[in-house]
């Protein structure tokens, strides 16, 4: 495969016109959803750890600032700049720099880590995109089920470590969060205690923080109800390399615009279950897919439009749809026949960003709540200036660009690029007509 084609790392702004099918093959990069509870477990474990995969996306660049200014040790591997070696600090550090956890939402996961080597935490309020109200409550009773003090200010908050104790930690999430699932499986690992935790998220991007986990001796058993996690009676000696997995969602954004010019492309990188709930929303509108190993095909030249309502619904269940497919799947269908549902009640705010946005570009959409809405296809749409409120409203007005008349224009693209090191780049080696608007 030929490598991919970047646009200049300065391009704010990009022109995308309509041309021809995208066609070809591309690798995806690794996940940034993946990458940051990775980078927090390696500094967890208090070992050296490499990390293979890791992405040049903007908020990993910013989560390996925060370590380093943290007092962890970054290095990255001669030649290899997706390599990265996490090292435990030497001493406890006396001068930490954490203003860099402002400016994205995980810098939570840090804590754990924080309260392990010097026994409290003072972060600034997560940063990251806005899309509606996600509250840190979860995390802090999560904390106060260790017996961690957990104060709040206008400015951020301070995580208290408890006396040290021992015996299983138990505690049931209210619903299947992705983030206080990993900071409980964190906290347990800083603590060296078991952990019994009810209701846990079972996503992709949690497994593997579990299997990296079992690599560094834990023992981890993960049932739909109850995940169990347990310190080994002794660590390896030897650590193998964490790998951080391919970003399905990259890969399905790239599948919707390849499926929405009437393309066709091999995806490649990204683990085949992980994809499996876009797959399925693809065929269910006509469009030919298949999985093979790390290899995901997308046929949009052979697609048969079924006219079938396609219901994407966002939800934290195993093997449900993630909400970050969600707004390039809105894209697609705007363009496939059919009255078709969308619902994230993950990210409430998220609808409030993208639909003023796609409007812009003719769409029309009945919001049929602040997380509910639904559109009849085919909708012809036109080219406009638009803005990437946040990363995924970006992604799908990338989609949405490809098959609109005229040029649109989006701006924010550092948005974009926060979650992507260079999605514009994938789409134009697959075709596209994409260029820098010059400041």
């Amino acid at each position: 495969m030929a490598p991919t084609q970047a646009l200049a790392p300065s391009a704010e702004v990009i022109a995308v016109r309509p041309g021809r099918p995208l066609s070809g093959s591309v690798t995806v990069d690794g996940s940034k959803n993946a990458a940051l509870p990775l980078l927090a477990a390696a500094a967890a474990v208090r070992r050296t750890i490499q990390l293979e995969n890791v992405p040049a996306s903007a908020d990993v660049h910013w989560m390996l600032t925060l370590i380093q200014g943290a007092g962890w040790h970054v290095a990255r591997a001669v030649g290899r700049p997706d390599s990265v070696v996490i090292m435990p600090p030497d001493a406890v550090p006396t001068d930490l720099d954490l203003a860099p956890a402002a400016r994205i939402r995980a810098s939570y996961y840090l804590v754990p880590a924080l309260l392990a080597l010097q026994g409290n935490a003072r972060l600034p309020w997560p940063g990251g995109c806005r899309i509606g109200e996600r509250g840190m409550d979860l995390h802090f009773k999560v904390y106060e089920a260790f017996g961690d003090r957990v104060a709040v200010q206008d400015e951020g908050y301070d995580v208290e470590a408890g006396r040290p104790a021992t015996g299983t930690v138990s505690h049931t999430l209210p619903f299947r969060s992705r983030g206080a699932t990993v900071v409980a499986v964190l906290r347990a690992v800083v603590a060296g205690r078991a952990l019994r935790l009810g209701q846990p998220n079972l996503s992709p991007e949690v497994l593997t923080v579990l299997d990296a986990l079992r690599s560094a001796g834990w023992e981890a058993r993960a049932g739909e109800q109850v995940l169990d996690l347990s310190p080994a009676a002794a660590s390896p000696t030897e650590m193998p390399a964490w790998r951080v997995p391919g970003d399905k969602i990259e890969a399905g954004t790239l599948a919707c615009a390849v499926a929405a010019t009437g393309g066709t492309a091999r995806i490649e990188g990204v683990q085949g279950r992980d994809v499996v709930p876009l797959q399925a929303a693809l065929q269910r509108l006509g469009i030919p897919t298949a999985v093979r190993e790390d290899v995901l095909l997308v046929d949009g030249s052979a697609a048969r439009p079924t006219g079938r309502p396609l219901r994407a619904i966002a939800t934290l269940a195993t093997g449900g749809l993630d909400a970050d497919f969600e707004p390039p799947l809105m894209a697609l269908a705007l363009g496939q026949p059919g009255t078709h549902l969308f619902a994230d009640s993950i990210n409430p705010g998220r609808h409030g960003n993208l639909l003023p946005q796609l409007a812009r570009l003719g769409a029309k959409i009945e919001e049929i709540s602040p997380t509910e809405c639904r559109l009849t296809g085919p909708q012809r749409l036109t080219g406009a200036g638009v803005e990437a409120t946040d990363i995924r409203t970006g992604s799908a007005l990338m989609v949405a660009a490809l098959t609109a008349r005229g040029i649109t224009t989006l701006g924010g693209v550092d948005q974009l690029r926060r979650g992507h090191a260079d999605l514009p780049g994938k789409l134009l080696h697959l075709g596209a007509d994409i260029c820098e608007v010059a400041p």
